[in-house]
């Protein structure tokens, strides 16, 4: 088990459950399974990000919430191989910054604002690099002397609200251990998706772009209906390289609005490809290029158009032909039905050399023990 832990711990060492004590559907195989590890653990549990997670502890006391954080820690490294840090504080912003002092300590830190201890981490915790707090408004405290937690926590509430709003309050309050964000268990709908990926190499001729552009419509195609979701528009992207001055750079994007929400495959890429034959222009070196789905809604509200008699008969064939290129995708490997501008040989892709093995998803990959 040493290497599938080391190549986990490389690629997830910045892992995060950040609990809060007071009261308040992942993509990657990972990430599910670190969530539902999780979810064992708290009734209620909002998903922050692809690698971050608040659970609530209500009703537990101080001296019990170590033992519970080094359980969960322990529980999640046991079950899924990932290191996660716990931060444990009485509002959203002290298990941040408790999470964050973890990561200095052994993974887990307990932060009860009203303790010698975490007087002093608090003091000591620069403002800058508190959640929520910005470059611009780091700068803004800076000028009324607040450089640190402690001194933003012993600021006067209401010149923090004349100054920054409900929101700078909520930081002073938060601080003090008086929970202003509650829980929010319901993921927010999504309202863009976007798929792209850096070339492995530079990129000039638009036989390429058109295979790489179509591979990321595909993949953009296959995440709305894994969503059940539909795109109300797209947009395509081109990048040179920023960091060579010294060619000619050209970045162009643009878009097309859809006459009628959809998630079909082959809608998707003939729009992307009509907006790359539009954008792209020869003689330049492109780094990377991508396919944003906008104005994204649920497939079955759709709203219908004055402009495009819809067909339930077609449509539910799309469907069921979408629902079967993605069952063969899913139980033979992805791409192998694919749109025939994608190509084959694709060298243009990603080197990924250093590309940690699918331990948990590929028998190929998983480990062999000889005697």
């Amino acid at each position: 088990m040493g290497a599938p832990e080391f190549q986990w711990r490389e690629r997830f060492r910045d892992w995060n459950v950040t609990v809060c004590s007071s009261n308040y559907e992942l993509y990657g195989d990972m990430s599910a399974r670190v969530m539902a590890v999780l979810r064992r653990f708290a009734e209620a549990v909002e998903v922050y990000s692809i690698d971050e997670a608040f659970l609530s502890l209500e009703g537990m006391t101080w001296a019990q919430l170590e033992a519970y954080a080094r359980e969960i820690r322990q529980t999640v490294r046991r079950w899924t191989g990932i290191p996660v840090g716990v931060g444990v504080g009485a509002s959203k912003l002290l298990a941040k910054l408790a999470n964050r002092a973890a990561k200095q300590k052994d993974g887990v830190l307990v932060l009860d604002h009203d303790s010698p201890a975490g007087h002093d981490l608090i003091n000591e915790w620069p403002a800058r690099e508190l959640w929520g707090v910005a470059g611009r408004l780091a700068a803004r405290l800076a000028d009324l002397g607040i450089l640190t937690a402690g001194s933003l926590r012993r600021a006067s509430r209401s010149l923090i609200r004349q100054r920054f709003g409900v929101v700078g309050e909520r930081l002073v309050l938060e601080l003090n251990g008086v929970s202003c964000l509650e829980l929010e268990e319901v993921e927010a709908p999504r309202q863009n998706l976007c798929c792209s990926r850096s070339f492995g190499r530079p990129v000039t001729e638009l036989e390429e772009l058109r295979q790489a552009v179509t591979v990321h419509a595909e993949r953009a195609g296959e995440k709305l209906r894994g969503q059940g979701l539909a795109a109300s528009a797209v947009c395509v992207f081109l990048l040179t390289n920023r960091h060579r001055p010294d060619l000619p750079q050209y970045n162009p994007q643009a878009g097309r609005e859809l006459i009628v929400p959809t998630a079909f495959t082959p809608e998707l890429v003939g729009e992307c490809q009509r907006i790359l034959s539009a954008i792209y222009r020869p003689g330049y070196r492109y780094v990377k290029a991508g396919v944003l789905c906008l104005g994204l809604v649920p497939d079955e509200e759709q709203q219908g158009s004055l402009f495009r008699q819809v067909d339930p008969e077609q449509e539910e064939k799309q469907r069921r032909l979408m629902a079967a290129v993605d069952a063969l995708n899913l139980w033979c490997g992805r791409s192998t039905v694919r749109v025939a501008t994608a190509g084959f040989k694709q060298s243009w892709q990603m080197r990924q050399r250093r590309k940690s093995a699918c331990y948990s998803t590929r028998l190929p990959d998983v480990p062999t023990a000889r005697l």
